[in-house]
């Protein structure tokens, strides 16, 4: 795929429009469901290219050190009972969620791998770049009914990349988060504490501090339509004993839930949360949830396995569930959308889209400042000759 429209912003001759007529709108993309309801679009099966790690001050290595094993309790007939609020709000180290990462650490594996990866089939100059939880909102976009987002995107070098925005209304959610939905968060970061081991055949160890900068990030190639995409997103764990090491089909998501008593419930968790943890997992190629399910009072009382693959048939008869093609669809129209949005190659242009529930995706033009995100070290080492690559720059500098 050639880079799209570096010459069609130089030279553009101004023509006057004639007075009667009709200002041509800004462009807007539907989010009706029933526009996406068309057969499922062919989706790559994603494959690895790569992993990095953050540690416990959110610094960075192009290793898997922060990988963790999965380990889960044995089956004796028993719910696991695993006390969630254990160590909150004592042993507890959120990440600082003031800082705004970007799309920066994903760079950084980007530069670290350009050699290997320009010329080769797993880097194309149209390819998108973007993190799969920015690839998870557009999936469920045509179901959402209460929080918006906003997707900044720039071309450079030809290949478009997508750094998701902190609306108004999420900021003041995040700041004015309640005590309650902060322990929630907590306990979810605890049940992975209590399902991971540091090593294969290890055992958990609960008694330890739940630090939330520590991540493992899986990088991986895959296309969606003609779209090629490279995109990162934090794996959980590994399952030493999936039936094949290939990842990323031998990594596995780790969810909480409360328990739940009625059918009415279950139908309202098919419908909304299922629909979230089917397109986390779908996008990177992660073949099961597994979903610890707690009482009032904190405790995991029971486990349950979802595959993948398996959870549109928990809807496939609802008339008011979700349906995968329509997620897919409707990720690949925005794809074009913003491809063809986006066709002047410059990094410190941003196109900023926009979305609310109930409307369209609607787009404005940005430039430079508070917008623009790709940041100066990046740019300045893509742009130096491949035969003397510079050190990597590290993204504080």
């Amino acid at each position: 795929m050639e880079p799209r429209g570096t010459k069609r912003g130089a030279g553009k001759i101004e023509v006057a429009e004639p007075r009667n007529k009709v200002p041509r709108p800004a462009p807007s993309l539907p989010t009706d469901p029933a526009l996406y309801s068309g057969p499922f679009p062919f989706y790559r099966r994603p494959s690895e290219l790569g992993c990095f790690s953050l540690d416990a001050q959110r610094q960075y290595h192009g290793d898997a050190r922060a990988l963790r094993y999965y380990s889960p309790p044995p089956t004796n007939g028993q719910g696991p009972n695993f006390d969630l609020r254990d160590g909150y709000p004592d042993r507890y180290q959120p990440r600082d969620e003031e800082v705004q990462e970007r799309l920066d650490h994903l760079l950084r594996w980007l530069l670290e791998h350009r050699g290997q990866l320009e010329g080769s089939p797993d880097w194309r100059p149209g390819a998108i770049v973007t993190w799969r939880g920015h690839l998870t909102k557009l999936l469920t976009t045509p179901y959402e009914r209460q929080e918006g987002w906003q997707l900044a995107a720039s071309r450079f070098q030809g290949t478009l990349y997508l750094s998701e925005v902190e609306t108004p209304a999420a900021r003041v959610r995040r700041l004015t988060r309640p005590p309650l939905l902060r322990e929630l968060m907590y306990m979810g970061y605890k049940f992975e504490q209590y399902m991971c081991a540091d090593k294969p055949g290890g055992s958990p160890d609960p008694s330890g501090e739940v630090n939330t900068n520590v991540a493992f990030c899986s990088v991986l190639r895959s296309r969606l339509g003609n779209h090629p995409l490279l995109f990162s997103g934090e794996v959980d764990c590994i399952d030493p004993q999936a039936p094949s090491m290939q990842p990323p089909t031998c990594y596995v998501e780790l969810k909480t839930s409360k328990e739940m008593h009625s059918p009415g419930q279950w139908k309202s968790f098919y419908r909304h949360k299922l629909l979230k943890w089917w397109a986390q997992s779908f996008l990177p190629g992660v073949p099961n949830v597994i979903a610890g399910f707690r009482n009032p009072e904190g405790f995991v009382c029971s486990l349950k396995t979802f595959p993948t693959m398996e959870m549109f048939e928990y809807v496939r008869n609802d008339r008011d569930g979700w349906n995968p093609s329509v997620c897919m669809n409707f990720c690949a129209a925005f794809l074009s959308f913003a491809q063809n949005t986006v066709v002047q190659d410059d990094p410190r242009l941003v196109y900023l889209f926009s979305w609310e529930p109930g409307g369209p995706v609607t787009v404005s033009e940005h430039r430079d400042a508070p917008h623009a995100f790709l940041p100066t070290w990046y740019v300045e080492a893509m742009t130096q000759d491949l035969l003397s690559p510079p050190k990597t720059p590290s993204p504080k500098d």
